[in-house]
């Protein structure tokens, strides 16, 4: 199973789903996304194939997104699209692509939905919360 991350390091939430993905035994293809930027079309396929639009997809904390206006109402697809490609913090993170989807996942279980296999448990996110019990059942928070 091929399993892409959009990934952000210094944030926990997507710390953990690539942690949750490691575990389960795949080896993602890890995109730095802040590093590397945003290009218009996958961005738009991204955004469709998880169901969102760019409103929903926009990180409103932590990011430049108040400063630059974006979170008033009115505010543009075709502007919040544009500020994104010019700013990569203000997509919300992490996106993982599986062929069994894409999804935001945020909360960091969500990922679990878009594997065919989970990591042995008992599996606890970096600050101790359970994800998965020690019989592999899902921790439902």
């Amino acid at each position: 199973m091929t399993v892409t991350i959009y990934h952000n390091p210094d944030c926990g939430t997507s710390r953990n789903v690539l942690a949750v993905i490691e575990a389960a035994g795949y080896t993602p293809h890890v995109i730095p996304y802040l590093s590397v930027g945003w290009q218009r079309e996958p961005l738009l396929t991204l955004f469709a194939e998880a169901g969102l639009t760019p409103r929903q997809a926009l990180r409103e904390h932590k990011s430049p997104a108040a400063e630059l206006g974006l979170l008033e109402p009115g505010v543009s697809d075709e502007d919040l699209i544009e500020a994104m490609l010019a700013h990569p913090i203000l997509v919300n993170r992490p996106f993982v692509v599986t062929p069994k989807g894409t999804r935001l996942c945020r909360p960091s279980e969500k990922v679990l939905d878009l594997l065919e296999r989970w990591p042995d448990g008992p599996f606890r996110k970096e600050d101790g919360e359970l994800m998965i019990d020690a019989s592999g059942n899902r921790i439902v928070g």
